[in-house]
């Protein structure tokens, strides 16, 4: 073979080949020239690097399954028949250890599971274990993080409703700002409403609103947001009732920031005079609800969270309105108010956006109390969960009543004909139901002032339109794409453990609440309660 090169640069390379054996000379020239000779040149250069890193991997990956790099190379370029048979040999283990509730697994259990992967894939290589050993002991890792894992998520669950009990240091000390001041100031002394707007808090002309709460700042966000957005603020009427410690500072507060054209009253429940029949009733009620509490709270505590929902509803037992006594008391309203028949309630973590003026008006159809029912989140969506959250449908007395599937109403904001629920008796109803529950060991419902409520209210519930009330805001935020829905809601509802002014409400809904908050006050300055 003999190879000639042009002189004049690499245009041509002549390739020649004599066979001596054969007959005569025979010469055979081919030519390659640089028109292909780059190309081929530049595709082997993209592919000898993918071929080689492709191969390296291969070796990597499946130096435990092959006995040679050379095999690995062939399994895995070819797709042979070792590679179908590891496969499905694998597959069969791991479906195996999936179906496998037996001796193995719990055996594996009582080993105690492997902490890393890594380290499992030590053992496994260093004692050649076949790869059904490996399946049920990967399954056994797996299976003891996410024990781990829901354990993790209970506990924090569990401080996160520990958490909303804490009263923070600056509504504490906003009340002893204000205390201090009704001592000193006579004007924080003041009786409410002044002279001038008494005779409507029995006027059935105007729109009276209740609100039951020992929170000074919370009142002082209901009562602004809802005057803010009122068409008529000369209308409306604000009734709170507050225990006796805070009568006090919650006095002090409206009486040195009046509220212009409304009329607020405050009164504590030390000024009531109620008969010795209701007086024994309140103290049965709060007792047979404080023995519920312990119940749940007894059995949350030698609970053990090792399982998804295991006792998930229990942790309602640790949520500080399942003792209050003011949140208690909304079923004794036609007692608080004897003289009103009409009345708007709000809880004390609303922020109200638009104007209410409508409620009062609205026709309940003889019905007791207007609520949503319904919501914002769509068909067969309940905001407030259904009645199988707070109920026991185990026993007949509650199966044989209620529908377990069906929506409940909401608290938050309620319309509430007080003549109606005089005449239908709904506080006597709601007795008999604590007391059937206390017969049953108190296993009929949940915790909380929701669940007997349903029960006493049963067939008196009038549905309202669902904007009207945006609730479980302290539970968790709202989805981008119902971001929309808070500013279309009448009333935003911070119900649950996150309040607005907690450190654990959300950052992304505290400026909601914060916008009504009056921070050029002087005792929220000295405070230091921040937006």
């Amino acid at each position: 073979m003999k190879f000639y090169i042009s002189t004049t640069g690499i245009k041509r390379v002549t390739i020649s080949t004599t066979n001596s054996s054969a007959k005569g000379s025979t010469v055979a020239t081919r030519r390659i020239t640089r028109r292909t000779f780059l190309p081929v040149v530049l595709l082997l250069s993209i592919v000898l690097p993918f071929l080689f890193v492709r191969i390296a991997f291969l070796v990597l990956e499946s130096a435990s399954a092959c006995n040679s790099a050379l095999d690995c190379i062939g399994w895995g370029l070819l797709g042979g028949s070792e590679a179908s048979l590891l496969r499905e040999e694998l597959a069969r283990a791991l479906m195996e250890a999936k179906e496998g509730h037996g001796t193995n697994d719990g055996d594996y259990r009582r080993e105690g599971s492997t902490e890393s992967f890594n380290v499992l894939v030590n053992e496994m290589t260093s004692n050649q274990q076949d790869i059904k050993t490996f399946a049920f002991r990967t399954k056994a890792m797996l299976s003891m993080m996410e024990l781990k894992v829901q354990s993790a998520r209970e506990q924090e669950s569990i401080n996160w409703h520990l958490a909303s009990h804490g009263v923070p240091k600056s509504l504490h000390c906003l009340c002893l700002k204000l205390a201090e001041e009704y001592a000193v100031n006579a004007m924080a002394r003041s009786h409410l409403p002044p002279p001038e707007y008494v005779y409507r808090l029995t006027d059935p002309s105007f729109h009276h609103v209740v609100l039951l709460t020992d929170n000074v700042l919370a009142a002082s966000v209901v009562i602004s947001s809802t005057v803010q957005h009122s068409a008529k603020p000369e209308k409306l009427v604000f009734h709170i009732v507050t225990d006796k410690k805070t009568y006090i500072p919650m006095n002090a507060w409206f009486a040195i920031n009046p509220i212009k054209s409304a009329a607020v009253e405050v009164k504590g429940l030390h000024q009531y005079d109620w008969s010795h029949e209701v007086n024994v009733h309140v103290k049965e009620m709060l007792e047979i609800h404080r023995l519920i509490w312990s119940h749940y709270n007894d059995n949350l505590r030698n609970a053990n969270f090792q399982h998804e929902g295991v006792n998930r509803r229990s942790l309602e037992a640790l949520t500080p309105s399942c003792l209050s006594l003011l949140n208690h008391l909304r079923i004794y309203i036609p007692e608080l108010f004897p003289d009103l028949n009409k009345i708007v309630f709000l809880d004390e973590d609303v922020v109200v956006q638009h104007d209410m003026s409508s409620l009062w008006e609205l026709d309940l159809n003889k019905k007791v109390v207007g609520a949503v029912v319904d919501s914002w989140c769509g068909d067969n969506c309940c905001p407030g969960k259904k009645y199988k959250d707070y109920l026991n449908f185990s026993y007949p007395i509650i199966s044989s009543n209620f529908d377990h599937d069906r929506c409940v109403w909401l608290y938050g904001v309620n319309v509430f004909d007080l003549e109606a629920w005089r005449r239908v008796k709904i506080t006597t109803n709601y007795h008999k139901w604590l007391k059937h529950n206390l017969n049953f060991g108190m296993e009929l419902w949940q915790p909380g002032v929701h669940p007997p409520a349903l029960l006493a209210f049963e067939g008196q519930v009038h549905p309202i339109d669902p904007s009207w009330h945006v609730g479980g805001l302290g539970y968790r935020p709202p989805q981008a794409h119902n971001i929309k829905m808070l500013g279309d809601a009448a009333v935003l509802h911070f119900s649950g453990p996150a309040k607005p002014w907690l450190d654990i409400g959300f950052p992304e809904l505290r400026s909601l609440w914060n916008r009504h908050v009056n921070f050029s006050d002087k005792f929220i300055r000295k405070c230091r309660i921040l937006g």
